[in-house]
């Protein structure tokens, strides 16, 4: 699929005004466009881009359309790639997405692209142009917000599965110790208490041979390793319960970290079950937000393509003048025949002024919005 289409219009040149007329002189153009394009850019896709017969209005408020169209299409076109990248990164962490094909309309995007048909019952053909941009408007900033509210969402639950996978997986100054003490590494009795130390992994010499010293009354040699990560080491300590604050000063001093730690079977399941709960659900939001996106991708990108219509519309007329008389067409040239594809749009153009288009470089001039200005209405829509 391509990724890189043009939308571009060329002036109808006919002096009768009958619509028949103008019909076949559109007819004749598209013929010799296709036949210029075939013989010379014969790697280049073209198509009719059917624009409706729209609401002209008054030039003022065309002028005044104009001005805003540039801004809305960035919008727009914005949102239909943060819809896609979220697509895409919703793909990627799931193993077992198969990675559907996006569709607009039940049809391909390149098919709905380049077999583009106005709909009437969204976009009544008789509204002003103003009012139907700011309704395509409405509808991609009303799915923008609702795509931030989803997403914010599958992130909170998915950044709390990742503090909690960070405390399974980090070092033993942060992770949960509860997978790694069993209930016969802990004794608790009406005096003596087990506490765990996290020692660092190059003094484990240094607390075997010092923490029965920390103070007094420490239970000898009761000290016994239970883990070791690349950083630190987990030993316990049973000693008697009233100097158990004094030993965790003194073993702070010497540079070891004390944890605290209260072995309960019905806390450890009451975590598996939260953990396994937070899984589903991020599970089922991720799936939700995935169907969601698919089909807000299609809206935005259908809305996207009659704003399109209406923007060739407005600058048709607004380069050609009145009454409407333009053939507009879906260009997706190679980058090496780019350069040829202009020389035949501005040949068609019929434009004996078209030089004044041009700089010394031979190249399209700095149009409004950044884009290059061109003797007919030509702009660059990137679907991906």
């Amino acid at each position: 699929m391509a990724s890189r289409y043009w939308i571009v219009s060329l002036p109808v040149q006919s002096s009768a005004s009958a619509s028949a007329s103008a019909s076949a002189s559109a007819s004749d153009l598209w013929n010799r466009l296709r036949e210029s394009v075939s013989r010379n850019a014969f790697d280049t896709s073209l198509y009719r881009f059917n624009v409706p017969d729209l609401r002209v209005g008054t030039l003022d408020s065309l002028l005044a359309l104009s001005d805003d169209l540039l801004k809305s299409n960035a919008f727009i076109e914005g949102v239909s790639h943060k819809i896609r990248r979220q697509i895409d990164e919703l793909e990627r962490v799931s193993a077992a997405s198969q990675g559907a094909a996006l569709t607009v309309d039940g049809v391909p995007v390149e098919t709905y692209v380049t077999r583009f048909a106005w709909d009437e019952g969204k976009y009544p053909t008789m509204s002003p142009l103003k009012d139907i941009v700011s309704s395509i408007h409405g509808l991609v900033a009303k799915i923008e917000d609702d795509m931030k509210v989803r997403a914010a969402e599958y992130n909170t639950v998915r950044s709390q599965l990742n503090a909690i996978n960070r405390k399974q997986t980090g070092t033993l100054a942060v992770r949960d110790l509860s997978d790694l003490v069993k209930p016969e590494d802990i004794i608790t009795t009406e005096h003596l208490e087990t506490l765990l130390a996290i020692v660092p992994k190059y003094s484990q010499k240094d607390w075997l041979s010092s923490y029965e010293t920390l103070a007094s009354y420490v239970v000898p040699r009761s000290s016994k390793k239970l883990y070791e990560d690349n950083e630190y080491a987990l030993y316990t300590v049973t000693l008697f319960k009233r100097v158990a604050d004094n030993f965790k000063v003194a073993s702070r001093e010497k540079g070891f970290q004390m944890r605290e730690f209260e072995y309960s079977p019905e806390a450890q399941d009451t975590r598996k079950q939260e953990l396994q709960k937070l899984v589903q659900d991020q599970d089922a939001m991720r799936s939700s937000l995935l169907q969601w996106c698919y089909s807000s991708y299609g809206e935005v990108f259908s809305a996207w393509m009659h704003f399109c219509a209406v923007r060739v519309f407005a600058e048709s007329i607004l380069r050609y003048g009145l009454p409407p008389s333009f053939l507009s067409a879906v260009i997706s040239p190679s980058t090496k025949s780019e350069k040829k594809v202009r020389s035949i749009l501005e040949e068609l153009c019929g434009n004996v002024q078209s030089i004044y288009w041009k700089s010394d470089d031979d190249v399209g001039v700095a149009g409004l919005g950044g884009e290059e200005a061109y003797p007919y209405v030509s702009f660059t829509i990137n679907v991906v």
